[in-house]
This record gives C-alpha cells, structure tokens and sequence, in this order.
C-alpha cells in the first residue's frame, strides 16, 4: 500500500448541523427525505473533499480525523464582546451541535475520503469563534 498522507479540506460557510430526516405521506405510502438545508451541506462537503482527494484512492483502515468548527460571534453583541470571542475568551455554547454537525460532515465522506465512517479510531474537534464561518477538516491513516 502507499504512504497516503493527510487529507485536509475547507468547508466554507456557517457548519450545519445534520437534520432528522423528515416524513411525508404521499398518498398511502409515507416517505422519508433529507431536510434541503443538510443535503445542500453534505453535498459542498462531497464537493471540496473530492477535490482534496485529487484522484487518490480511498483511506483503507483506520483513521484520526481532526475537526475546526469556526462560527461568527453574533453582530448583536457589542463590539468589546465581540472582540473577546474572536481572542477565544468566550467559547461558542449556541448551534449547530458539534456531534451533528461531526455526522453529516462524515456521512458526506462515506466512499470519497474512505468507505466509511466506521475508520474514525481517533477524533479531535473544536468549535471557536472566528471572523469567517467554515469548517476545516484534516484526515490521515493511523
């Protein structure tokens, strides 16, 4: 096997959070169907980690991924406060939940980073206040 180093990607962007699916009836049958605001983040996730592959072949076997959720502070807070989220004195405590958003970002790397997200043996995730909103996602075999 070649020596496959890490893969790192940038999510731009607010993180969202992977939704519960949602249910419809459509006549007799009830349908389920992914809400428009996960599938349409999944899909920019699919979308930068292929390019980040570059063509190479899936991770096979384990791996550590490590996760940089950065969100915005709120332009209602004034502008010291602001500025003491940014010098990350406060931490963000509001949405998106960090474990869904961690699922979607996974579920979108199934079969483009590895098979599946059952190779996650070692994981790291923060969630900061930044000045731009995006997700920054790095993964290597262990």
């Amino acid at each position: 096997m070649e020596n496959q180093s890490a893969i790192a990607f940038v999510i731009p962007g607010t993180p969202v959070g992977k939704g519960r699916p949602k249910f419809a009836r459509r006549g007799n049958f009830v349908t389920t169907y992914t809400p428009e605001k996960t599938a349409s983040y999944e899909n920019l996730v699919k979308l930068k980690a292929q390019e980040a592959m570059m063509g190479r072949p899936m991770i096979e076997g384990p791996v550590a991924v490590q996760i940089a959720l950065h969100v915005t502070p709120p332009v209602s807070w004034s502008q010291k406060k602001q500025v003491s989220a940014l010098a990350r004195e406060i931490r963000p405590t509001t949405k998106p939940d960090m474990d869904n958003v961690i699922k979607g970002i996974f579920d979108a790397m199934n079969e483009i980073v590895w098979r599946d997200d059952k190779q996650v043996c070692e994981l790291i995730v923060v969630k900061l206040y930044s000045p731009a909103a995006e997700a920054k996602v790095e993964v290597w075999p262990i």
